[in-house]
């Protein structure tokens, strides 16, 4: 039925300490900065976390054990990579859950640098989000860790690293919560996840690239040095010019010096995210961890009702996807049901996902992922017959459109948010420019202490206010919002360079959450901050 293949720099005891997870250093009573009233926080590991956390179901607990390792992966066509993920293949292995259980994972750090798992989208207990330095101590080198929490509601999501860059390594791979009471009806399933890849590629990792965005691709020289910016010991800046693309234009232009790595693959830009469609110009862009020239074969009967799950785990880059000789009917964004729409193609932010259903034609046919914006594709095969496959540089006729975004869908009846007036109004200022690389929210960079304050029972408004040059993919923690107007139940929305994006939730999850651009460079940049339920 189903189809897969074989950053910030971790904070310190001075962050731990800050967020209450030190013994006995809770923050109550602490002054908060400009942007949250007076008093304490909600703590991750606090009576309310625990009291609403009771209050979730807890059935049939599902038992994994993962390990995070250095490894080398065969990416296809002759492309092998050293880098790190979840036991040895990309994506790791799909975890699967049914709603209402639970789910328990040991993770076991087997990599020189510590690491965390953040369930992405999930509604979980805010001691197990997975953020060092917020809301759990980082794993250790040679430590392992047990997250144990609720799965509440059913929906495609993933789970990677929130520590350093991790995440623009290998360490991704799919959580499918299963609906006891699912009421699409399907013959196969094909989980699908897209990822832009440079990780070991002619020696550079997303640490090197990080290091020289900072430091500007005209001042010269080789980028980085050493542990480079992220932290994570591991910055080679090696092979890293020619990656540096569409909102790098200096570089781009000027070409890589000999010898530093693949050529750029300079970027066209993209009209449907406002201009920039990215910072970096990926050396291989992935579907289910293969190349293009070399895909995964996902089989199925003509006939044929399949549900695709696509993930989008890249770092950088938007997808444009489309079936060949298909049309997709979106059932779902995010995890969440939305009113079924039909489309020729979907365009995918980091983060993001959507669940399709196609009826599958006879041949083989490409699912075609292109870098929206930049010049590469991914891509993999459906086989009903036999047969030739399209060749690996065709592109289906259906991404020539305008896609599918979700501000053109509507939540299902079941999932929409009951009208009411917003308690409050978080405004959140999305700041920095690619000349200085200072991204961040308000004109400042993520710290910890600095938190944004709602109170449990309040219909919040964010206010997202992009006063940037580029779009940002932005993510909440914890919770999922409601696009406006009716919209979608997302946890991840992209914002437009220069526009304002308001949607609303509800305070129902206390803890300490994160809000951050899923750009993996912004927010390692400092595009992150905390909203805090007040105690």
């Amino acid at each position: 039925m189903r189809s897969l293949p074989a950053r910030r720099t971790v904070l310190g005891a001075a962050a731990l300490t800050a967020t209450g997870l030190t013994a006995g250093c809770a923050d109550r009573g602490r002054p908060d900065t400009a942007e949250a009233e007076g008093g304490g926080h909600v703590r991750p590991d606090g009576p309310e976390v625990r009291a609403a956390d009771a209050r979730r179901p807890h059935g049939r607990t599902r038992r994994v054990r993962l390990t995070a390792t250095r490894t080398r992966l065969a990416l296809g066509s002759g492309v092998t990579v050293p880098t790190w993920a979840y036991g040895d293949r990309v994506p790791g292995e799909e975890i699967r859950a049914t709603a209402g259980g639970a789910l328990e994972l040991t993770l076991a750090n087997h990599l020189p640098a510590a690491t965390s798992v953040h369930w992405h989208g999930l509604a979980l207990r805010n001691d197990m989000d997975g953020v060092p330095g917020l809301t759990q101590r980082e794993i250790r080198p040679g430590a392992d860790f047990t997250y144990r929490f609720a799965v509440p509601h059913p929906g495609t999501y993933w789970f990677h690293p929130h520590s350093g860059l991790q995440r623009d390594r290998g360490l991704y791979a799919p959580l499918i919560v299963e609906d006891p009471r699912e009421p699409l009806r399907y013959d196969k399933e094909w989980v699908v996840v897209l990822d832009d890849w440079l990780d070991g590629v002619d020696g550079a990792t997303p640490d090197s690239v990080l290091a020289a965005l900072r430091r500007g691709m005209d001042h010269g020289g080789d980028g980085a040095g050493g542990d480079g910016a992220g932290g994570d010991g591991s910055g080679d800046a090696h092979g890293m010019h020619g990656m540096l693309g569409t909102g790098a234009r200096p570089s781009a232009a000027a070409g890589p010096p000999s010898g530093t790595g693949p050529s750029p693959a300079a970027g066209t830009g993209s009209p449907l995210l406002g201009g920039d469609a990215g910072d970096v110009d990926y050396p291989h862009h992935l579907v289910n961890g293969r190349t293009r020239t070399d895909p995964e074969t996902f089989r199925a009967k003509p006939g044929d009702r399949v549900r695709i799950r696509l993930i989008n785990a890249g770092g950088d880059t938007a997808y444009r996807v489309a079936l060949g000789g298909h049309r997709m009917t979106v059932t779902h964004t995010d995890g969440y049901p939305v009113e079924h729409t039909a489309t020729d193609a979907l365009l995918l932010g980091m983060g993001e996902r959507y669940d399709v259903l196609v009826t599958a034609g006879d041949g083989v046919f490409a699912l075609t992922a292109l870098a929206e914006g930049k010049k590469g594709t991914a891509r993999a095969l459906l086989r009903t017959a036999p047969g030739a496959a399209p060749p690996a540089a065709a592109r289906p006729e259906e991404l020539s459109g305008t896609p599918l975004t979700a501000g053109r869908l509507a939540a299902a009846d079941a999932v929409r948010l009951a009208p009411r007036t917003p308690d409050r109004t978080v405004t959140l200022r999305l700041t920095g420019s690619m000349a200085r690389y200072d991204w961040g929210i308000g004109g400042r960079q993520y710290d910890p202490r600095r938190r944004h304050p709602v109170t449990a029972g309040e219909r919040v408004r964010l206010r997202f206010v992009n006063t940037t040059g580029m779009w940002h993919p932005m993510h909440l923690h914890g919770h999922t919002f409601a696009l406006p107007d009716g919209g979608p139940r997302k946890d991840t929305a992209i914002v437009l360079p220069g526009r304002t994006l308001e949607v609303d939730f509800d305070a129902d999850n206390p803890g300490l959450w994160l809000v951050h651009c899923h750009n993996v460079y912004h927010s390692g940049a400092g595009m992150m901050t905390v909203l805090g339920y007040r105690a």
